[in-house]
């Protein structure tokens, strides 16, 4: 049998992130069911025991969220799976991994809200959640993926950076692409580049786990190695102890913002299309960036000449990106399921020296193609 053939697969989303996790070496997942991202577990309570790792239904999204970080604190890369109601539940704990920098991956795989909601419908509503979601200042990465393809490669880099920045990062698609099947090409995964977290190279009488390294991201000990140290939500020093000296809380607060802030050209990534020329500028994500693509080459076809710049990244936002390229247009356009989460965003990174129309949806259903079209005419 041709190798290569035999990886071609047709596969849901939600089943290219199970993937994904399990290439990436994931070995641990804990979670609750909840729709639309329940087929993540699922797949996973099958997959990971059969591998040597675990798999653990909680009795509710706070304890699913502390134990993937207790399983991260062994040295065991972990995975969590919701979809809204169960994301709103995890932010504490979300803000105890950014604190204490634990590397942990979550997935939201979004729905209609707020509160219960659309369950089974489609949004993008959780946009500033995913940033703003957990009180205090720290930074967060937060991946879109746009197709199963990305499911797959994104959950893979969502544990690469996780591992690399010791911080939690979210992977967000919404509830179309989680159910979405498409066609995948499956790599070897030994070619894959795979990042584990530095350890340190210190005996545990010397490490201090919140060292103010140069690179600002200290090497990580494991739990059960030998290496014993403190874990605190509270604000801490270098050696993980609760603190309130000012000069000492500041600076590891300023730390764990600059880590993120500091790579953010690392992280962010976009998709540009036909930018080069254009009169109408578009900027979307998810499975709106789909239908906005086909909306811009139905204007090219019209004689309009519409741009598009999709966003893979949300958080670091891509501001840079979007200063670079929006003066060529004559007006933006930015269609996404809510009523305006990174129209906003666009807004003030172009300072509204354009126009910024909004083309949105809160009702479940999906943004189609003529609808962002006729907004890219008129």
């Amino acid at each position: 049998m041709d190798n290569q053939k035999s990886n071609i697969r047709m596969m849901q989303g939600n089943s290219a992130c199970a993937e994904g996790a399990i290439a990436a070496g994931c070995r641990f997942f804990a979670g609750y069911p909840i729709t639309p991202s329940s087929e993540i577990a699922e797949d996973l309570a099958e997959k990971l025991p059969a591998i040597g790792g675990n798999f653990i239904q909680m009795e509710d999204e706070i304890a699913a969220m502390g134990a993937v970080i207790g399983a991260s604190l062994t040295g065991v890369k972990s995975l969590t799976a919701t979809s809204g109601p169960g994301f709103s539940l995890k932010q504490e704990n979300i803000g105890f991994a950014a604190m204490t920098e634990v590397p942990v991956v979550i997935v939201n795989v979004m729905r209609g809200g707020p509160s219960t909601g659309l369950p089974t419908h489609t949004s993008q509503g959780d946009v500033m959640q995913a940033r703003w979601g957990s009180h205090g200042d720290s930074g967060i990465i937060v991946l879109c993926p746009a197709s199963v393809e990305e499911m797959f490669y994104m959950t893979v880099k969502a544990f690469n950076f996780s591992e690399k920045f010791r911080t939690p990062v979210i992977l967000l698609p919404d509830e179309i692409i989680g159910h979405l099947t498409e066609r995948i090409e499956l790599p070897d995964y030994a070619l894959l580049e795979i990042v584990n977290r530095s350890k340190p190279i210190v005996p545990p009488e010397k490490y201090l786990p919140y060292e103010m390294v140069e690179s600002d991201i200290p090497p990580m000990a494991f739990f059960g190695e030998g290496y014993r140290y403190h874990v605190t939500g509270l604000a801490h020093d270098e050696t993980g102890f609760p603190t309130n000296d000012p000069e000492k809380v500041e600076e590891q607060i300023r730390r764990i913002n600059r880590k993120i802030e500091r790579y953010r050209d690392e992280i962010v990534e976009v998709e540009d299309v036909f930018t080069e020329d254009m009169d109408v500028f578009v900027v979307a994500y998810g499975s709106t960036a789909r239908s906005a693509k086909r909306a811009v080459m139905i204007a090219r076809e019209n004689g309009i000449k519409a741009g598009l710049l999709r966003l893979k990244t949300l958080w670091p936002f891509p501001d840079k990106e979007i200063e670079k390229i929006y003066r060529r247009a004559n007006k933006i356009v930015v269609p996404e399921m809510n009523l305006g989460q990174i129209a906003h965003e666009v807004e003030w990174a172009t300072r509204r020296e354009k126009p910024v129309i909004r083309v949105n949806h809160v009702n479940g259903e999906p943004l189609t193609p003529k609808e962002i079209y006729e907004r890219i005419k008129g």
